[in-house]
């Protein structure tokens, strides 16, 4: 007696595990991205589809690329996308709170519906490897001997990058100047070529260009381990610990139930080893906040942004 009720112990609690599982969807996802291909979306984006195809082979996941405006024009489109659980847009803190702040955009924070942040990527000044400036102290030297001559290169308008190049011009007392572009993906030849002085930009950059960029600092609790010579921002006197939020949300009228579907499917992919080591080589934290923390954790992070926003005097022409 004692066997067969073992026995059927198992037998339930092995399509139990699988009544677990996050189920996967009946058709091809469709991933829309704000960002040109190359930058740190795109390639979240291409780790998430190797998980995914490995997880539900029978689909497939299809990157679409709708670039511009510092990622505003997909977000500003992304309500009229079939509200059908298939179709999935990148999305990206802070830049969805600071850019209707600013006021330029067609959108409002509150039109975006994320479901689930995935990763962190901490901010990064870099210059290219061939600059004459050989570390931090060379970098505030040069900004204040020659005020607005830097030029330093960014992701967008109003974008985390775009703050912490303000946020780092305020604290140290330099002036240098921002030049914005499309994504990380279409400012990387100017930096590498030296077409812009440096950039504030995120820790993958400089992982996927070692040799090619001189990092400087770094706004980590601790140095990154791949870079173990460069110094935090905390170190060098700032109390800097921020960067960039990735993840996906979907059309305003998606029902609740595809909304926490996706949102345990993309759980699901961030607690796959492959996806923890695709994600620690290319610098990526990963974070996991489903719909369940989704309501407290925008109203911390909005609170949060705007009022770095007023502090930086974005949206103040």
């Amino acid at each position: 007696m004692k066997h067969w009720i073992t026995a059927l112990g198992l037998a339930l609690a092995a399509p139990l595990a699988l009544a677990q599982a996050p189920a996967c969807p009946d058709k091809n996802v469709m991933y829309w991205q704000a960002f040109p291909p190359g930058g740190e979306s795109d390639l979240s984006a291409r780790h998430q589809q190797v998980v995914l195809k490995k997880r539900c082979p029978a689909i497939e996941t299809i990157i679409q690329y709708k670039a511009g405006a510092g990622g505003a024009l997909m977000w500003t489109q992304m309500n009229q996308l079939p509200a059908d659980g298939l179709n999935v847009v990148g999305v990206n803190l802070p830049h969805i709170v600071f850019q209707p702040i600013e006021g330029t955009v067609q959108y409002k924070t509150q039109d975006v519906t994320p479901v689930f942040w995935f990763h962190f990527t901490p901010d990064i000044l870099v210059v290219p490897e061939s600059s004459t400036i050989k570390n931090f102290q060379d970098f505030v030297r040069a900004a204040k001997a020659n005020p607005g001559k830097l030029n330093l290169g960014g992701s967008g308008l109003n974008s985390a990058n775009h703050a912490a190049h303000e946020r780092m011009n305020a604290a140290f007392g330099v002036k240098t100047q921002y030049v914005p572009f499309k994504g990380t993906g279409d400012m990387a030849s100017s930096v590498l070529g030296s077409q812009v002085d440096g950039a504030m930009t995120y820790v993958p950059f400089a992982i996927a260009n070692k040799g090619r960029v001189r990092p400087l600092a770094v706004a980590m609790e601790k140095r990154h381990p791949a870079m173990p010579d460069v110094p935090t921002f905390k170190e060098l006197g700032v109390d800097w610990v921020d960067g960039a939020y990735r993840g996906i949300g979907v059309p305003k009228s998606t029902p609740p139930e595809a909304r926490k579907r996706l949102s345990d499917l993309w759980m699901a992919l961030n607690n796959d080893p492959e996806m923890k080591e695709l994600a620690s080589k290319s610098g990526f934290e990963l974070v996991n906040v489903g719909v369940e923390q989704m309501d407290a954790f925008m109203a911390d992070k909005t609170r949060l942004y705007t009022e770095g926003a007023s502090r930086l005097n974005l949206g103040k022409k």
